[in-house]
């Protein structure tokens, strides 16, 4: 487990819990590219955890820290109980969403609707702080529905605060639980940071990140000047070589960023590993498409990591010869 010390330095670039995503081959990957950004699991429900017992769910490499695990769920007591098992599974941090818009989510009364439920957020931060050293921190939005004004989040702010939260991650767009998709609600309504500048000021010197709408490290920077950290999501899964500068020019690191052959050789030697162990090269291999943005060969690259890696009996060898196609961006390119 990470000194607080150092998840609080790793919260100065986070890349955001996804469903379907950030899985743990997804994460393995991730940290071939950077070594110091904090990386997320998906959201994992808590009753999952402690009464379906499913802890396979919390299973993650040694690579992958610092390394935080979020939390879907409602109920003080069950939450509690699955933070406790993320303290025993060797996570750096728990998180508790907040912030999620899906209809099944909502059904499932946890994510953004629980902002509607200040005190309800509270008693269940309150309760994972009791059973766990973790820092436990909160992922939520800037309001929900006609919650629309500063005083709206600064008071839900203020009573996680009160409850002992750690960090507040939040994403600078309002959830609309009716009405819109959660696709749809992705771009609209539009972002307001500025918000969460104001809550930062506000709450200072607890640690605010902003999420939602950054889709370079540029504009990372420019938040940097506001908020304690950046949250950033499906731009990191997109374009994932982003994450290879994130080290040198977001955390100050002196050595260059890894080099292409250098990720290949990982995640090669990690699908020797896995697929020795009977997982499917493709359960590795989807994660890995957005590396071909922008480059030549990309095609071919994504041809053997879709359409080949799912056939019977792909091995890691499809991966050496996917990235032999691979040519070098542009970026990189005018840097030779």
């Amino acid at each position: 487990m990470q000194e607080p010390t150092a998840i609080a330095s790793a919260r100065r670039f986070a890349v955001a819990p996804m469903m379907n995503v950030t899985d743990r081959h997804c994460r393995y990957f991730f940290r071939l590219l950077t070594r110091r950004a904090l990386l997320f699991t998906e959201m994992i429900v808590s009753t999952a955890l402690v009464r379906g017992r499913a802890t396979h769910l919390l299973e993650f490499d040694a690579i992958e820290h610092p390394v935080a695990a979020q939390l879907g769920g409602a109920e003080p007591d069950e939450l509690a109980a699955a933070a406790s098992l993320c303290e025993r599974y060797g996570y750096d941090e728990v998180n508790l969403n907040v912030g999620c818009p899906s209809d099944r989510v909502h059904s499932g009364r946890f994510g953004a609707c629980l902002m509607a439920e200040p005190e309800a957020v509270a008693a269940s931060v309150a309760a994972m702080k009791a059973a766990t050293a973790l820092p436990v921190t909160v992922k939520c939005r800037i309001g929900i529905d006609d919650q629309d004004t500063d005083r709206d989040l600064d008071a839900f702010a203020d009573r996680l605060v009160a409850a002992g939260i750690d960090a507040l991650y939040v994403h600078a767009r309002k959830a609309w639980l009716q009405g819109l998709s959660p696709a749809e609600n992705r771009h609209v309504p539009p972002l307001d940071p500025e918000r969460v500048y104001r809550l930062r000021e506000r709450l200072a010197p607890l640690p605010v990140i902003v999420n939602g709408g950054v889709e370079t490290l540029a504009d990372a920077e420019t938040h940097l000047g506001h908020v304690d950290g950046v949250m950033v999501g499906r731009a990191a899964y997109h374009r994932p070589a982003m994450l290879a500068r994130v080290d040198r020019d977001i955390f100050g690191a002196l050595t260059p960023p890894p080099a292409m052959q250098e990720v290949a050789s990982g995640v090669v030697a990690y699908a020797e590993r896995l697929v020795s162990a009977d997982l499917p090269l493709r359960r590795i291999t989807r994660h890995l498409l957005g590396l071909a943005h922008g480059r030549p060969g990309a095609r071919e690259f994504r041809r053997l990591l879709s359409v080949e890696a799912g056939r019977d009996g792909a091995g890691p060898e499809l991966v050496e010869r996917a990235f032999s196609h691979l040519g070098p961006a542009r970026r990189e390119r005018e840097a030779a």
